[in-house]
């Protein structure tokens, strides 16, 4: 069964694609959706699988904790230096939607100290399926869901879902187990989000990011270009 729908083109980007010497900054994603959908492992894969062939940050966003950023340093998914976390203190879509100023200050810190970087991830803290990114912060969206939430989730809708550059639908394994139609979900996925891609991954699986990775390599290719 093959539920990954093909890319069809890159997404916007942010006007200011050049660091204030000149240099093209590097590619800014963001990564946002519900609690335990599975945002830090699937940024956790990425990096295993782009780090040996990109040079990659990333900023983790948690209201009170930085939970996420403290699971990547155990799981040495990249060196201490290039990751960070933002303590939003509020809802996590203020910090990357509308008061985007910590986040961009984290970046900027990563960009000066770590230099020619080319991919930054930028992960939210768990919220709704309204959460998006300010384009002033990301130049794309990644939404992350999970089949265990409910298989309606896709059907619902709402700006994560809809507008993301690329919908991520985690936890494929479990379909089984929770009585979810993958089959139906892609139904549902395409008839929201018209021709953006939409991934279906079972990071449990060998491989399980590969079309997230590849996703991101189609973006990089083409902010590079």
């Amino acid at each position: 069964m093959h539920l990954d729908h093909a890319q069809h083109g890159p997404a916007a980007v942010s006007a200011d694609s050049a660091r204030p010497d000149g240099t093209r900054r590097a590619l800014r994603i963001g990564l946002g959706g519900p609690v335990g959908s599975g945002k830090t492992a699937t940024v956790a894969a990425l990096c295993r699988t782009l780090r040996d062939e990109l040079s990659i940050a990333v900023v983790t966003n948690d209201i009170y904790t930085r939970e996420d950023a403290a699971f990547l340093l155990r799981e040495a998914v990249l060196p201490p230096e290039r990751i960070q976390a933002v303590e939003t203190g509020a809802c996590p879509h203020t910090a990357i939607r509308d008061d985007i100023s910590a986040n961009l200050e984290a970046v900027e810190d990563l960009e000066d100290s770590i230099a020619p970087l080319d991919l930054i991830l930028v992960e939210s803290g768990g919220d709704n399926l309204t959460a998006t990114f300010s384009r002033g912060l990301v130049d794309a969206q990644i939404f992350v869901i999970d089949v265990a939430g409910g298989d309606d989730i896709p059907r619902k809708g709402g700006p994560g879902v809809t507008t993301s550059d690329l919908l991520v639908v985690n936890k494929t394994d479990l379909a089984p187990h929770v009585g979810s139609d993958l089959e139906g979900m892609a139904r549902d996925a395409g008839a929201q989000r018209g021709e953006l891609p939409v991934a279906f991954t079972s990071l449990k699986s060998e491989d399980g990011v590969k079309p997230v990775a590849d996703w991101v390599r189609g973006q990089l290719a083409a902010w590079t270009a």
